[in-house]
């Protein structure tokens, strides 16, 4: 009778430490990808004040409220502010016709060259978007009171001179986020978390636990 070959236990066990190292590589992988997206997030909010004190160092002027911004920025077509020190409008102002501070804040940025992007209102690619590729913006902070962007679970509003709200940034990320730039907690501090895709005036930080795989506007003042 003819003998049946098998796996020995040595081979059993060379096969499940190379399982195993794959997984663990694979894992890692993973991890080392989220931590990069973490950081482009991340990054996103911490740019936006260095457009605010650059052109303000260029211009002694506030970007979207600047009322020179044509002489600063020579260009005749731009859209300039009442030069109040204050961004008017809110941070998902989105339409070319619209001539919000806020929404003009880019223009005026990107024509100092103090950040990427195109300048021309009616381009498809106009509207800043986060490392996410979702939407991105910012407005003035509680000193106005019609532009607080969401409020914490104990329903006080974002704290800020500027409130930077990033659009659609999965559970997951937003953890990470808080961890890295606030307390860790989503529903208080300087940054808040809202699960909806309805960018909006007044939102509520949401007091539960964060779904990694929903998505949320979160939003961070400075």
């Amino acid at each position: 009778m003819k003998k049946q070959a098998g796996f020995t236990l040595i081979e059993l066990a060379i096969v499940l430490v190379i399982i195993g190292l794959l997984l663990g590589g694979v894992l890692k992988g993973q991890e080392l990808i989220n931590s990069a997206k973490v950081k482009n997030l991340a990054n996103d909010f911490r740019t936006i004040p260095v457009y605010i004190y650059g052109y303000q160092d260029k211009f002694k002027a506030l970007p979207g409220d600047d009322k020179a911004a044509k002489t600063h920025l020579g260009d005749a077509t731009v859209k300039e502010g009442n030069g109040d020190g204050a961004l008017g409008g809110s941070w998902f102002d989105a339409s070319a016709d619209n001539a919000s501070e806020a929404y003009q804040f880019w223009r005026h940025v990107r024509l100092a060259n103090l950040a990427p992007g195109v300048t021309d209102v009616t381009n498809p690619d106009w509207r800043p978007t986060n490392a996410d590729g979702n939407p991105i913006g910012i407005m003035a902070g509680t000193n106005v009171a019609a532009s607080s962007a969401m409020k914490d679970g104990a329903g006080n509003a974002i704290k800020g001179s500027y409130v930077i709200c990033s659009q659609g940034v999965l559970g997951k990320y937003v953890i990470q986020l808080d961890v890295t730039m606030d307390d860790g907690n989503s529903s208080t501090g300087s940054m808040l978390a809202s699960k909806t895709n309805a960018p909006a005036l007044g939102l509520s930080a949401d007091t539960g636990v964060i779904d990694p795989a929903a998505s949320y506007i979160v939003c961070y003042g400075i």
